[in-house]
């Protein structure tokens, strides 16, 4: 019987094997996924380390830029009200 796990769980059990401070068969008892399923969400997850810091998933720079812009310009007219008031 084939159970699924939650990424949030894979990543829970994928981190703990990554301290190297228990066996995968004792994480495999802990947890209750087998061994082999450890291996290769672990396998999995060093293969795709890398996309985390992928340009794919950051912020948008162009909308950065145009916020800035934005409180810059509400900065000077408070400035200008204070100045005033």
């Amino acid at each position: 019987m084939s159970r699924e796990f939650s990424e949030e769980f894979k990543s829970r059990v994928i981190l703990e094997s990554l301290k190297e401070l228990e066996t995968k068969k004792s994480l495999a008892k802990r947890y209750e996924p087998t061994p082999t399923q450890i291996s290769t969400w672990r396998s999995l997850a060093l293969k795709n380390v890398g996309k985390v810091f992928s340009s794919e998933d950051c912020v948008d720079t162009q909308v950065l830029y145009a916020r800035i812009g934005e409180l810059k310009v509400r900065n000077e007219s408070l400035k200008k009200a204070a100045l005033r008031g």
